[in-house]
C-alpha cells in the first residue's frame, strides 16, 4: 500500500508537468482550432532559460531555495510569454486567413526550428542542473515519506492551473477570452480585440509551459534539446484525454494521465508504460469520444 500511494503521489506531481503543457494546446484550439505544434519546444526553451538563468544570476545563493524558485519561474515565465508571443506574430497571424493547413505546416515549422535553435546555442548533448540547490528531504505526511520536490511541483501546478481558471471565469479579459473562442466575428462586433485576445492566449500558455519546464529541470536534474517531443506528445494526449478545447478538462487529464503511467510503469513494466497510457487514452474514446469532460464546442443557432 505504501508503494502505491508513493507512485500515486509521483503521478500527481508528473501529472501537474502535463496539465500545464497541455492547457497551452487547448486553449490555443479553444481559441483559432488550431494545435500548436511548437509548443513542446516552447516547454523546453523554459527549461533552457531556467537552467541559464540559474547558472548565471546564482539566485540560490544570493536569496535562498524558495525565493529563487518563485522568482526564477517568474523570470522563465515572463521570457517564454514574449517568445510565444511573437511566435504568434510571425508564424499564425500572417496565415489566419489561409488554409488551416498551412497553420500546421507553419507550427511543425516553427517546432523544427525551435529545436535546432536551441541545439546551436547550447548544444545536443544532454545539460544538467546543479545538485543540491534544493532540499533532498522528504515530507512525513501520515506515515508516508513524500519528497519536497515533488510536494512543491504539485502545488505549483495546483496554484498555477487554480489561477489560471479563475483568470478565465472571473475577469473581463477571460471573458473576452471565451467569447473569442466561442464567435471571433460576433466578439468583434462586441467591441473586443479579437488579435489581442489571441496573442494574450498565446503568452499565456507558453508561460504556463515555461514554468513547467523549469520545474521538470529541477525535478529531474537533467534536460535535453528533444524533450519538448514526449512532454507535448503527452500533454496533447492528456488535452485530448479531458476534452480537447476544455480548460479543465487538460487538468483533469494531465493529472490523469501521470497517475496511469506511475502506477502501470510500477505493477506492470516501466517499459511499457507509454503504451499503457495511450491504451486507456484510446478505451476513453471510444466509450466518450469528446473525452471525460467533453470538447468545448459552442452552439449556434
Amino acid at each position: 500500500m505504501e508503494e502505491f500511494f508513493q507512485q500515486l503521489t509521483n503521478g500527481l506531481a508528473v501529472g501537474g508537468i502535463y496539465a500545464l503543457i497541455a492547457l497551452g494546446y487547448t486553449m490555443v484550439y479553444g481559441v483559432l482550432k488550431l494545435i500548436n505544434f511548437a509548443h513542446g519546444d516552447l516547454f523546453t526553451i523554459g527549461a533552457y532559460l531556467g537552467l541559464t538563468l540559474l547558472v548565471s544570476m546564482g539566485l540560490f545563493d544570493k536569496i535562498g531555495p524558495l525565493p529563487a524558485v518563485i522568482l526564477l519561474a517568474v523570470m522563465v515565465m515572463i521570457l517564454v510569454a514574449i517568445i510565444g508571443a511573437i511566435l504568434e506574430r510571425v508564424a499564425y497571424r500572417p496565415l489566419r486567413q489561409s488554409p488551416r493547413l498551412s497553420a500546421v505546416v507553419s507550427a511543425l515549422g516553427a517546432s523544427i526550428f525551435f529545436q535546432n535553435a536551441i541545439m546551436a546555442i547550447y548544444s545536443p548533448k544532454f545539460l544538467v542542473y546543479p545538485h543540491d540547490i534544493l532540499p533532498k528531504a522528504a515530507v512525513n505526511i501520515l506515515g508516508l515519506d513524500i519528497p519536497i520536490m515533488r510536494i512543491i511541483m504539485f502545488s505549483t501546478s495546483l496554484v498555477l492551473m487554480a489561477a489560471l481558471y479563475f483568470f478565465i471565469q472571473k475577469t473581463k479579459i477571460g471573458t473576452a477570452i471565451r467569447a473569442a473562442a466561442i464567435d471571433q466575428g460576433a466578439a468583434k462586433l462586441m467591441g473586443i480585440n479579437v488579435d489581442r485576445v489571441i496573442m494574450l492566449v498565446f503568452c499565456i500558455g507558453p508561460a504556463l509551459g515555461g514554468a513547467a519546464g523549469l520545474m521538470v529541470g529541477l525535478y529531474y536534474g537533467q534536460i535535453n534539446f528533444s524533450m519538448g517531443w514526449i512532454f507535448g506528445l503527452k500533454a496533447f494526449t492528456a488535452a485530448i484525454l479531458g476534452g480537447i478545447g476544455n480548460i479543465p478538462g487538460a487538468m483533469v487529464g494531465g493529472l490523469l494521465l501521470g497517475v496511469i503511467e506511475a502506477l502501470g510503469a510500477a505493477y506492470i513494466s516501466i517499459a511499457w508504460k507509454d503504451a499503457i497510457a495511450f491504451c486507456v487514452l484510446i478505451l476513453i474514446l471510444i466509450v466518450r469520444p469528446t473525452g471525460l469532460l467533453g470538447e468545448r464546442v459552442a452552439e449556434k443557432v
